[in-house]
């Protein structure tokens, strides 16, 4: 049995964790069982987010072949592989408080016996929960109208970053630098473009607005009268509201509803011409797979979602439905909204309110299963369009085993959105990144679900590796303005 406890800085300290209280019963369960230890890998996570999509004990098959099949023969190993048939998966933050029965409860169910599945198995990208994510911020003025609390209440600390004048302030700073030095050799555009992908509320843009105002008033240039704002985002209803916390700028200002996964479609016209792409807390909500290097293999994470089985009765039951009926009404109510749910079927749902709350009962009763899955080869993986999983292979070859994001939605956004940057532009972020691949050995990095929406850290060094690729230095720095968060800002520019 090979034993991967991962969250090492929680076995020192003042409220060091008790590893035997936490793990006996999970190691009593397979020795009291039929499992073959020799095949077992039991990995140990600390998983920081009180909502998730984890048991406290799973159970994860890993698959031989790249898809079950009924070919004869014996399936091809790599030379020197480990062959791990199944990985016993824990977090320590909550097993202290799991009982043996439990434990053995959860082996003996493994996969899928007894949970309403809502899917079948796929790749983390596609996984309803992104669905879930989209009907989040399609209906998000149904869900903050039912919580009673906007969306950025849910973050840590109940603020994005986004807000900091000083962080505004410095990014502006370093525009009109950009911008003086064109001015003077009589290079600058007339129209000075910057684009904010994600524009929340609209506190962000009202902040670096105000700011710009401001600062170009005594800078005596008269940028502020050239500058063209772009906000775009996914949900017609956050643009609307971002549009009236910037109601006195309303002359500098345009808006778009685009996919932030691939930014040129909508605004191709400004290819070249955009000086700043401003970005805070859209990539760590973007569809991502999981790979891994297993023993000396490599393995895509599958996923399905499933309710958990404890109070689906009691959730069915609620709208006059069978168990095996959910399925189906969920689904429906991540293609139709909470609203035409309840207008098409009035006698599950009174009304509106009826409607939001099952989404949210629904969501937080989403687990997610997940097998490996051996890869064919890292070229026959698309990674992004037009990037194959060739891009992956520093990342996953660089020592032990790993398990990583593959952070797909944000690596398209990234390298879309840097084919719209003027040759003296740059892309700010500020995000959850992880910047050193290390990081994935120590910590989980999700998923966890923030209110209605998933929440991913972003693989950094890949998004590194693909601004190098296509010609940008890429910069990682703590965020400068706040002491003791986890907020990192990216920065991406040409070359020199």
């Amino acid at each position: 049995m090979l034993v991967d406890f991962r969250p090492h800085s929680k076995l020192s300290g003042t409220s060091s964790l008790d590893l035997m209280t936490s793990l006996a019963p999970v190691v009593e369960a397979l020795r009291e069982g039929s499992t073959d230890l020799d095949k077992v890998r039991f990995v140990c996570d600390w998983v920081q987010y009180k909502s998730n999509f984890r048991e406290v004990v799973d159970v994860r098959p890993i698959l031989q072949c790249p898809q079950p099949s009924a070919r004869p023969g014996p399936a091809i190993v790599p030379l020197g592989a480990r062959d791990d048939a199944v990985e016993i998966a824990v977090d320590v933050r909550r097993s202290a408080v799991i009982s043996l029965e439990e434990v053995t409860a959860a082996l003996r169910r493994g996969s899928a016996n007894g949970r309403v599945l809502l899917e079948d198995w796929g790749p983390g990208s596609r996984s309803c929960v992104w669905d879930f994510n989209a009907r989040y911020w399609k209906d998000l003025d149904l869900w903050e109208k039912s919580t009673g609390r906007g969306y950025e209440q849910a973050l840590p600390g109940g603020e994005s970053d986004a807000h900091n004048r000083d962080a505004a302030r410095d990014v502006i700073g370093d525009l009109f630098e950009v911008w003086d030095a064109l001015a003077n050799g009589d290079a600058l555009p007339e129209e000075l473009y910057v684009v904010e992908l994600g524009v929340g509320n609209g506190s962000q843009a009202k902040v670096f607005l105000d700011e710009f105002r401001a600062l170009d008033a005594g800078h005596g240039r008269g940028y502020y009268r050239r500058l063209h704002y772009m906000m775009c985002d996914y949900s017609q209803h956050v643009l609307d509201l971002a549009r009236e916390a910037v109601d006195e700028h309303r002359a500098r200002i345009s808006s778009f509803v685009l996919d932030a996964t691939a930014p040129c479609t909508s605004l191709g016209f400004l290819k070249y011409k955009v000086f700043l792409v401003y970005i805070s807390n859209v990539y760590d909500n973007l569809p991502t797979d999981e790979v891994a290097q297993l023993g000396g293999r490599t393995y895509r994470v599958e996923t399905r979602a499933y309710l958990d089985d404890a109070t689906v009765t009691e959730l069915a039951e609620s709208v006059g439905a069978s168990v095996g009926e959910l399925p189906a009404l969920v689904h429906r109510l991540l293609r139709l909204g909470p609203g035409l749910l309840a207008e098409t079927d009035p006698t599950r749902f009174a009304d509106v309110d009826a409607a939001v709350s099952f989404w949210r009962t629904v969501w937080g009763m989403v687990r997610l299963e997940e097998r490996y899955v051996p890869l064919a080869g890292l070229d026959l993986y698309s990674l992004a369009p037009s990037m194959s999983g060739e891009l992956l292979r520093p990342l996953l070859e660089s020592g032990a085993d790993i398990r990583m994001h593959v952070s797909n939605g944000a690596v398209a956004s990234f390298a879309d959105s840097l084919r719209l940057l003027h040759p003296f532009g740059r892309l700010v972020c500020h995000d959850l990144f992880v910047t050193d691949v290390h990081a994935y050995r120590t910590n989980f990095r999700g998923p966890g679900k923030y209110e209605g929406s998933v929440v991913n850290w972003v693989n950094g060094p890949l998004l590194a590796h693909v601004g190098r690729r296509n010609g940008f230095d890429v910069h990682y720095a703590p965020f400068a303005h706040r002491a003791g968060g986890n907020i990192i800002t990216m920065t991406a520019q040409v070359r020199d």
